[in-house]
Protein backbone atom coordinates (compact mmCIF):
# COMPACT_ATOMS: atom_id res chain seq x y z
CA UNK A 1 0.00 0.00 0.00
CA UNK A 2 1.12 3.47 -1.14
CA UNK A 3 0.73 5.80 1.91
CA UNK A 4 1.18 9.50 1.97
CA UNK A 5 1.08 12.09 4.57
CA UNK A 6 0.35 15.96 4.30
CA UNK A 7 0.26 18.85 6.68
CA UNK A 8 -1.72 21.95 6.29
CA UNK A 9 -2.13 25.43 8.17
CA UNK A 10 -4.01 28.56 8.08
CA UNK A 11 -4.49 31.95 9.37
CA UNK A 12 -7.44 34.16 9.45
CA UNK A 13 -7.80 37.59 11.40
CA UNK A 14 -11.17 38.55 12.85
CA UNK A 15 -13.30 40.86 11.26
CA UNK A 16 -17.00 42.65 12.62
CA UNK A 17 -20.33 41.65 10.52
CA UNK A 18 -19.20 38.29 9.15
CA UNK A 19 -20.45 35.11 10.29
CA UNK A 20 -17.75 32.60 12.14
CA UNK A 21 -17.90 29.84 10.03
CA UNK A 22 -15.54 26.40 10.75
CA UNK A 23 -15.31 23.56 9.78
CA UNK A 24 -18.30 24.26 7.59
CA UNK A 25 -20.49 24.60 10.27
CA UNK A 26 -21.45 28.34 11.54
CA UNK A 27 -20.77 29.02 14.87
CA UNK A 28 -22.76 31.91 16.88
CA UNK A 29 -19.89 34.47 17.66
CA UNK A 30 -19.87 38.19 17.70
CA UNK A 31 -17.24 38.14 14.80
CA UNK A 32 -15.90 35.79 12.05
CA UNK A 33 -12.73 35.79 10.10
CA UNK A 34 -11.30 38.04 7.33
CA UNK A 35 -10.99 36.23 3.66
CA UNK A 36 -11.93 36.24 -0.06
CA UNK A 37 -13.90 32.93 0.46
CA UNK A 38 -15.85 32.25 3.66
CA UNK A 39 -12.65 32.36 5.68
CA UNK A 40 -12.75 28.81 7.10
CA UNK A 41 -9.46 28.66 8.15
CA UNK A 42 -10.30 25.03 9.57
CA UNK A 43 -11.27 23.67 6.09
CA UNK A 44 -8.61 25.69 4.91
CA UNK A 45 -6.02 23.74 6.56
CA UNK A 46 -7.23 20.30 5.88
CA UNK A 47 -7.15 21.12 1.98
CA UNK A 48 -3.61 22.09 2.14
CA UNK A 49 -2.74 19.20 3.73
CA UNK A 50 -4.31 16.55 1.26
CA UNK A 51 -3.18 18.80 -1.60
CA UNK A 52 0.71 19.02 0.18
CA UNK A 53 0.26 15.07 0.68
CA UNK A 54 -0.07 14.80 -3.16
CA UNK A 55 2.56 17.42 -3.98
CA UNK A 56 -0.15 19.27 -5.90
CA UNK A 57 0.25 22.53 -4.41
CA UNK A 58 -1.65 24.42 -2.32
CA UNK A 59 -4.51 25.79 -1.89
CA UNK A 60 -3.83 29.29 -3.52
CA UNK A 61 -2.92 27.23 -6.16
CA UNK A 62 -6.10 25.81 -7.26
CA UNK A 63 -8.24 28.30 -5.63
CA UNK A 64 -6.62 32.05 -6.17
CA UNK A 65 -7.55 34.60 -4.31
CA UNK A 66 -7.33 36.73 -7.52
CA UNK A 67 -10.47 34.64 -8.93
CA UNK A 68 -14.02 36.42 -8.55
CA UNK A 69 -15.29 32.31 -8.69
CA UNK A 70 -14.00 31.63 -5.24
CA UNK A 71 -15.14 35.14 -3.90
CA UNK A 72 -17.06 34.31 -0.80
CA UNK A 73 -17.60 30.68 -1.94
CA UNK A 74 -18.26 28.09 0.93
CA UNK A 75 -15.04 26.48 2.33
CA UNK A 76 -16.67 22.94 1.99
CA UNK A 77 -17.05 23.38 -1.94
CA UNK A 78 -13.13 23.48 -1.57
CA UNK A 79 -13.06 20.44 0.41
CA UNK A 80 -14.80 18.64 -2.14
CA UNK A 81 -12.64 19.43 -5.05
CA UNK A 82 -9.77 18.92 -2.78
CA UNK A 83 -10.35 15.88 -1.80
CA UNK A 84 -11.76 15.10 -5.52
CA UNK A 85 -8.45 15.55 -6.81
CA UNK A 86 -6.74 13.35 -4.51
CA UNK A 87 -9.51 10.40 -5.63
CA UNK A 88 -8.94 11.32 -8.93
CA UNK A 89 -4.74 9.98 -8.01
CA UNK A 90 -5.99 7.04 -6.66
CA UNK A 91 -6.09 7.63 -3.38
CA UNK A 92 -8.52 7.79 0.00
CA UNK A 93 -8.39 9.33 3.52
CA UNK A 94 -7.32 6.98 5.80
CA UNK A 95 -7.48 9.60 8.78
CA UNK A 96 -7.41 14.07 9.55
CA UNK A 97 -6.03 14.82 12.75
CA UNK A 98 -6.64 18.93 13.42
CA UNK A 99 -6.22 21.25 15.58
CA UNK A 100 -7.95 25.38 15.89
CA UNK A 101 -5.71 27.55 17.80
CA UNK A 102 -8.20 30.22 19.46
CA UNK A 103 -9.30 31.78 22.75
CA UNK A 104 -12.68 32.43 22.01
CA UNK A 105 -15.27 30.85 21.36
CA UNK A 106 -15.57 27.78 22.86
CA UNK A 107 -15.53 24.98 20.46
CA UNK A 108 -16.53 21.61 22.59
CA UNK A 109 -20.19 21.94 21.72
CA UNK A 110 -19.53 22.35 18.04
CA UNK A 111 -17.08 19.62 17.51
CA UNK A 112 -19.37 16.98 17.06
CA UNK A 113 -20.96 18.67 13.59
CA UNK A 114 -17.84 19.65 12.43
CA UNK A 115 -16.16 15.78 12.35
CA UNK A 116 -19.69 14.96 10.92
CA UNK A 117 -19.81 17.76 7.84
CA UNK A 118 -15.86 16.87 6.89
CA UNK A 119 -16.74 13.21 7.54
CA UNK A 120 -19.73 13.27 5.13
CA UNK A 121 -17.31 16.02 2.62
CA UNK A 122 -14.66 13.08 2.94
CA UNK A 123 -16.77 10.27 2.26
CA UNK A 124 -15.61 8.44 5.49
CA UNK A 125 -16.63 7.66 8.69
CA UNK A 126 -16.50 10.02 11.72
CA UNK A 127 -14.03 8.01 13.45
CA UNK A 128 -11.03 9.00 10.75
CA UNK A 129 -11.47 12.43 11.42
CA UNK A 130 -10.47 13.98 14.64
CA UNK A 131 -10.94 18.18 15.15
CA UNK A 132 -9.25 18.94 18.62
CA UNK A 133 -9.54 22.73 20.05
CA UNK A 134 -7.12 24.40 22.07
CA UNK A 135 -5.98 27.61 23.11
CA UNK A 136 -2.45 29.70 23.10
CA UNK A 137 -2.99 30.85 27.45
CA UNK A 138 -3.35 34.33 25.83
CA UNK A 139 0.25 34.49 24.33
CA UNK A 140 0.38 35.91 20.71
CA UNK A 141 -2.11 36.70 18.07
CA UNK A 142 -4.51 34.22 18.79
CA UNK A 143 -4.25 34.67 22.81
CA UNK A 144 -5.16 38.59 22.17
CA UNK A 145 -7.92 37.39 19.85
CA UNK A 146 -7.25 39.08 16.79
CA UNK A 147 -7.90 35.84 14.73
CA UNK A 148 -7.59 31.79 14.24
CA UNK A 149 -5.57 29.54 12.92
CA UNK A 150 -5.43 25.91 12.46
CA UNK A 151 -3.32 23.16 11.71
CA UNK A 152 -4.36 19.48 10.47
CA UNK A 153 -2.50 16.06 9.33
CA UNK A 154 -3.98 13.67 6.92
CA UNK A 155 -2.83 10.14 6.29
CA UNK A 156 -3.53 8.86 2.42
CA UNK A 157 -3.71 5.70 1.05
CA UNK A 158 -3.39 4.00 -2.16
CA UNK A 159 -4.34 0.56 -2.71
CA UNK A 160 -1.79 -1.57 -5.25
CA UNK A 161 -3.52 -3.58 -7.26
CA UNK A 162 -2.26 -6.96 -5.75
CA UNK A 163 -4.51 -5.87 -2.53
Amino acid sequence: MNIRVGMGYDVHRFTDDRPLVLGGVTIPYSRGLLGHSDADVLLHSVCDALLGALALGDLGKHFPDSSDEFKGIDSKLLLKRSYKLVKQEGFFLVNLDSVLILEKPRMKDFIPQIRKTIAEIMETGISSISVKATTTERLGFTGREEGIAAQSVVLLAKRDISD
